[in-house]
């Protein structure tokens, strides 16, 4: 980058306001402006107790025993932008009485005082991507988040001397004053010892973690985090790969995250309205986003994206203290490449490349790939059977006149592969399904002062590997992803308007796996509802109100649990915990219920 650009960057980010650094400019109307967001103008400091923010979630389900603690990196996070990511030698712990550990909790602990930004933040460990999250925004008397994420299936990279990266890039001027003081440690549960596996061996390889994982990410040394950006519909993040040739699975999770002028993709402009009325500086390119996965250039997997609300966004105020779904933890995402297996088996070189349909800047995309290797044999034969990946089927009906009028899109499209590997297990074929449909509609109004969208995402996929006689390994999972955003502001005079906030997101799954040894199921429903309002004069936030109420519930064949919180303006008015099976208790350090896995050392 030139560094005339980065100037004009560093400028930018210099005069944002508090609300989110992923955008550049923030709605008036369908427009952006600067704010500047004083919490002393609409709520007095008399507590001078740190505020606990949170993400609601379910417990990790841990085993019963005495987890080996390994604190890994405590750092502060003062003016950390553009520079290198904080490094800390990783070396695999030694002072566990075992070395044979069932589950691996991250644990990310932080505060903050002052004034600040969100940031997006990673955590890499030999460049593969452990964690990706947002900061919470603090206060005067400053904030305290944690978060646990189960970190097990990356067993393979913890069990080796590894270099960990995090990057945050975070700014400290006169104005913004918050420094994130950060602390992270990992968690290792040893095995239970009536934990050991009775599963048959190939079955019990399936349910393990991976036995090499290869990330797909930029290289060190470099002044960012380890992902690649996506700066437009055209731009390609490639990298090449060489994997072993007695692999016989293979999986690939990608981390996803938007920014800037995509950070609120699903409220886009579509183009033909912003010509027709000669609009400029806001983001267009419409209201749909597709994260592509290509293989020596074909398409083998697809991502439409859960739309994760940083703590900055729409309305700071309606996630103090409850924050976004997936924004303290933001969702990775499975595409199976097993099918594939004998195009890239081969020893020789291949390419993954990954790019974002309609994209503006800014996408963060890196992505892990997890190979199960066959200890028995250092070559395996493989073949594609059928593979078809049909092209976007996009409808747009649109009425506007002016600045006002209605816009209804919808998008599907679907992905299907087979194949098979010959390993020493026997000839195990896999089949890989993608099944996605996109709904949105926009209502424009008031000479866009007002904007409402009605957004639903369904994202199926489901994976069948079996032998010749028996099934080996079966999960399908049917998601929906529901966001409602209303947006009107009203001008006053005198430099004086005032806007309205309305948000609905909605996370919902349902899960089902069979590998080998009984069936399993899961669902989960999570849905929050916002309302916020403030009132602005010349570009200063003077009053304003934020409330949230969430209700998640996850119902599994292990066990369930159940929230009911809601909040306003920093204030929790009610949260009702439950665990809704008919055994088991709740407890406020998890769940830990029957035997776990175990995975050797």
């Amino acid at each position: 980058m030139a560094s005339s650009m980065l100037y004009s960057v560093l400028f930018l980010l210099l005069h944002q306001s508090l609300f989110s650094t992923a955008n550049l400019f923030h709605k008036k109307g369908l427009f952006r402006q600067e704010l500047d967001f004083s919490e002393s103008q609409h709520k007095p400091l008399n507590d001078t107790t740190p505020t606990l923010f949170f993400e609601v979630t379910k417990p990790i389900k841990l085993p019963n025993t005495k987890p080996c603690s390994y604190h890994i990196l405590q750092h502060d996070f003062g003016y950390t932008y553009d520079k290198p990511p904080v490094l800390a030698n990783y070396t695999p712990t030694s002072h566990c009485p075992s070395q044979k550990f069932s589950k691996i909790v991250l644990q990310w602990n932080a505060t903050c005082k002052g004034r600040q930004f969100d940031r997006i933040f990673g955590v890499w460990l030999g460049g593969a991507e452990l964690f990706r999250s947002c900061t919470a925004e603090p206060r005067a008397t400053g904030i305290v988040w944690n978060v646990e994420k189960d970190i097990t299936r990356y067993y393979s990279l913890l069990m080796k001397n590894q270099t960990l990266a995090v990057y945050l890039g975070n700014l400290i001027t006169s104005t913004y004053t918050g420094v994130y003081h950060v602390n992270i440690t990992i968690q290792f549960y040893p095995a239970e010892k009536n934990g050991v596996s009775k599963l048959g061996d190939l079955v019990s390889k399936y349910h393990s973690p991976a036995n090499l994982i290869i990330p797909f990410s930029q290289n060190l040394p470099l002044n960012n985090g380890l992902w690649f950006e996506i700066e437009n519909s055209t731009d390609i993040a490639l990298r090449e790969f060489k994997i072993p040739q007695n692999a016989y699975r293979a999986v690939l999770e990608v981390y996803v995250s938007f920014h800037e002028n995509d950070e609120s993709w699903y409220s886009n402009l579509y183009n033909e309205y912003i010509e027709a009325n000669n609009i400029t500086g806001v983001a267009g390119n419409g209201p749909f986003r597709e994260v592509v996965v290509c293989l020596d250039g074909q398409v083998v997997g697809a991502i439409w994206p859960f739309t994760v609300i940083f703590t900055g966004g729409v309305n700071p105020l309606l996630w103090r203290p409850i924050t976004g779904i997936g924004s303290f933890d933001l969702p990775s995402y499975n595409i199976e490449i097993t099918p594939f297996l004998g195009k890239i088996i081969d020893g020789k070189s291949h390419k993954f490349g990954f790019s974002v349909t309609n994209a503006l800047n800014v996408w963060y995309i890196d992505a892990n790939l997890h190979l199960w290797l066959d200890s028995k044999t250092t070559k395996i034969d493989g073949k594609i059977l059928e593979h078809v990946s049909s092209p976007l089927v996009v409808s747009l009906v649109s009425d506007f006149k002016g600045l006002n009028g209605t816009f209804l899109s919808s998008v599907s499209r679907s992905v299907s592969s087979t194949g098979w590997v010959m390993s020493s297990h026997g000839n195990i074929t896999t089949n890989w399904i993608q099944n996605f449909s996109y709904n949105n509609s926009m209502l424009i109004e008031s000479n866009g002062d007002l904007q409402i969208v009605n957004q639903t995402i369904h994202f199926n996929d489901s994976v069948h590997a079996k032998l010749p006689s028996s099934s080996v390994f079966s999960t399908e999972s049917h998601k929906k992803f529901d966001l409602y955003s209303y947006y009107n502001e009203l001008d006053e005079g005198n430099g004086t308007s005032v806007s309205s906030e309305n948000v609905t997101l909605g996370f919902f799954e349902k899960k089902s796996k069979d590998v080998g040894f009984g069936f399993s199921k899961c669902s989960l429903e999570n849905v929050q509802n916002g309302q916020g309002n403030m009132a602005v004069k010349n570009n200063l936030v003077v009053s304003g109100l934020g409330s949230t109420q969430q209700v998640y519930k996850y119902d599994g064949s292990d066990f369930c649990y159940f929230r009911n919180v809601s909040s306003s303006n920093y204030t929790i008015l009610y949260d009702e915990l439950g665990n809704i099976c008919h055994k088991g208790t709740r407890s406020n350090s998890g769940f830990r219920l029957g035997n776990m896995q175990t995975f050797p050392a």
